[in-house]
């Protein structure tokens, strides 16, 4: 089966050096202000979603003829978030792997509510990240592998209420049969001394970001 990458450019933080990361196979969404963005550097969306309460009408406009596609959805009605509708169509299209751009920013409740999309993905067997200018952020049950990105610290955090059998190679400071508990910070800004780093766990949820200043 081919794989297939979905691309998702929402309404935080994003930068013209967000678009190197669009590959020419790449299903692109668009959410909310994300989708103008997009438009008004040229990059056409497979499909635009959201409830495009954060552009004007006019510019609501010019996303709608832009677009290949456009799901516009009640401000209000809506139980979902914007960036979480978009990983619903990523996972309608049948993408192994999504990329976000965007999900962070000023509003923590979003920027929090993003990173927990991230157990969805994985519901769903989809290779899911989040990146932003300073930090690339993944979730992982069993084993993940690092390699060098540009960032400067590997930072583990359960996302579950404890994470067991925490194994770590290639980092300065390696782990074995480790145990994290929700709450605990111990694992934070660890370093990658090798051309690559293993983190494997035997139960629980495990988000690594790696991140720079």
């Amino acid at each position: 089966m081919t794989k297939k990458r979905a691309i998702v450019f929402s309404g935080g933080r994003l930068s013209e050096v967000d678009l190197q990361q669009i590959q020419p196979e790449d299903f692109i969404i668009g959410a909310d202000k994300g989708a103008l963005f997009l438009i008004e550097h040229g990059i056409t969306p497979h499909i635009s979603v959201g409830d495009f309460d954060s552009i004007t009408p006019q510019e609501k406009e010019r996303v709608e003829s832009a677009s290949k596609r456009m799901l516009a959805c009640d401000p209000v009605l809506k139980d979902l978030t914007d960036t979480e509708l978009a990983l619903e169509i990523a996972i309608d299209e049948q993408a192994d792997h999504v990329l976000m751009l965007g999900v962070t920013g000023t509003r923590m409740d979003h920027t929090l509510a993003n990173v927990q999309i991230l157990v969805r993905a994985m519901q769903h067997h989809i290779n899911c990240a989040i990146m932003d200018a300073h930090n690339y952020i993944e979730l992982t049950g069993s084993t993940l592998e690092i390699k060098p990105m540009g960032y400067t610290y590997t930072s583990l955090l359960p996302m579950t209420a404890e994470v067991t059998g925490i194994n770590l190679e290639g980092f300065m400071y390696p782990l074995h049969n480790a145990t994290l508990k929700m709450g605990q910070s111990r694992a934070v800004s660890n370093k990658l001394t090798a051309s690559k780093g293993t983190i494997s766990i035997e139960s629980g949820l495990l988000l690594v970001i790696q991140s720079k200043d």
